[in-house]
């Protein structure tokens, strides 16, 4: 059992998850900082779904939450897409990206996953676990005999921690993270976020909120079903590309659904200045709903004005831990060492599977942070660098930002799917096949498709030099 005071900045689920997983070890001070008011409260531009897949589900199953994720999820054994063209007709399939042959991975709003994780702390770790909202880090203050994190609640009190343990899982802007940036070598830059290009960086999004149950079609005589995925194409606008609404499926059927509008930042959409100009705009793009039955004045109106998001780029750094002179130990998990657009859905589950290396570094140094941190630092770093280069390739171009760029990659990923089933000792599948697949690390699914990569090209090569030995004869 470990006497440490652990201090974790930020609640969302790579924080309550690391806090869940130390007290299981029999860690007994623990307390986690989040600025929200509640793990289940609702923020709209942040109201987006999360797959927990088998690679996230390593730390559900060691907390025994596998059977309670299942129970408020739904499954990819039964996610189906229904299809809304403009005409009004609707296609229902089943998508062929989900490979049934790989582990159940189960679709759930982010306040539901962050409710359930809340819940096993309220339930079962109360003694061990202190989860703080409205609560917000201001600074990290290192002297020679302790580290102090100053932080504010709701009410403007100013309250002061000295952890032996600090752990930040406080995201992209991670002031835990920025702190150890400032305080190493100036010749050093292991907290330094190394960006990249990535074809969906930088795109914009914003959440329509629409009713639990809405209409299908103008006549109103068809509804949605809470667990049914819907792609609501919609027609093109001063020569852009086509609109349309994506909504991922709920299990319960009273949420409100969420319509993700995904553009460049220069898109039209986003320069309307009233809610009325919004449904105008959305009435005469997706003729085949009634939008004005749907989308409230109120709704749209939020919409107008909610400042929405962007899509970050595909970015790492190389420190995941610090040990501080004054014996306090640090440690990133999550966005604050790991970040990109959501294309390849492992955001969640890559925080999650950050959890299971440092738990299995604790395992191997008996808990002692001199040894392990360093220890899940060089076992983790390989993968990191190679799930930032996936999330480049892997699958960029589902939003439509490009449809050429779009239709070349699907001709891509198509070859090497069929390549993978005639010469599956030789092609791999492609890679977003592949990071289903968590028997496989970030590394080899890299090392695999970059393999494959070279040869494709080299049979490419040798056909383009035949037809030219051919062309000169």
């Amino acid at each position: 059992m470990d006497n440490n005071k652990t201090l974790i900045v930020g609640g969302g689920p790579a924080g309550l998850a690391t806090a869940l997983m130390l007290a299981k070890r029999g860690w007994c001070d623990i307390t986690v900082l989040e600025r929200r008011s509640s793990a289940s409260s609702y923020q709209v531009d942040k109201s987006y779904s999360y797959l927990i897949d088998g690679r996230g589900q390593k730390i559900i199953d060691l907390l025994g939450l596998t059977h309670n994720l299942a129970a408020i999820s739904v499954p990819t054994t039964e996610f189906y897409l229904t299809e809304i063209k403009t005409d009004g007709s609707l296609k229902k399939r089943k998508l062929p990206i989900v490979d049934p042959n790989r582990k159940t991975a189960y679709w759930l709003p982010r306040s539901e996953f962050l409710n359930l994780l809340y819940e096993e702390i309220k339930q079962n770790w109360q003694e061990q676990i202190t989860v703080l909202f409205n609560t917000q880090c201001l600074e990290i203050i290192s002297t020679e005999n302790k580290l102090e994190i100053v932080a504010k609640d709701a009410r403007d009190n100013i309250l002061k921690f000295a952890p032996d343990f600090l752990v930040g899982c406080d995201g992209i802007n991670s002031i835990v993270r920025q702190t150890l940036a400032k305080w190493e070598d100036s010749e050093s830059d292991l907290f330094t976020m190394k960006e990249f290009s990535s074809p969906s960086a930088g795109l914009k999004y914003k959440t329509l909120i629409l009713p639990a149950k809405f209409s299908l079609n103008r006549d109103c005589t068809d509804f949605s079903n809470s667990t049914m995925a819907y792609a609501i194409r919609g027609l093109k606008t001063n020569n852009t590309v086509p609109y349309f609404l994506g909504l991922l499926p709920v299990k319960n059927p009273d949420l409100p659904r969420n319509a993700n509008i995904i553009r460049r930042e220069n898109d039209p959409i986003w320069k309307l200045k009233t809610g009325q100009e919004l449904l105008e705009f959305l009435t005469e793009i997706f003729p085949q709903i009634p939008i004005e039955e749907i989308i409230s004045p109120e709704e749209a109106a939020r919409f107008v004005n909610s400042k929405g998001g962007y899509f970050p780029k595909p970015q790492y750094c190389l420190g995941s831990y610090f040990l501080a002179k004054n014996d306090c130990k640090i440690a990133l998990l999550g966005d604050a060492i790991h970040c990109f657009p959501p294309d390849i859905g492992q955001g969640v589950n890559s925080a999650l599977e950050d959890i299971i290396v440092l738990k299995e570094a604790l395992d191997s140094s008996k808990d002692d942070l001199s040894v392990a941190l360093p220890l899940y630092q060089s076992n983790r770093n390989p993968d990191t660098k190679a799930l930032i280069a996936l999330a480049r390739f892997a699958y960029p171009y589902q939003y439509n930002q490009d449809p050429i760029a779009k239709k070349l990659w699907s001709i891509n990923f198509t070859i090497r799917l069929l390549l993978s089933k005639i010469l599956p000792f030789l092609i791999a599948p492609p890679a977003f096949l592949m990071i289903q697949n968590e028997q496989l690390s970030y590394k080899q699914i890299f090392n695999k498709a970059a393999k494959t990569t070279v040869i494709l090209s080299l049979i490419l090569a040798a056909g383009c030099l035949s037809l030219l030995k051919i062309v000169i004869n």
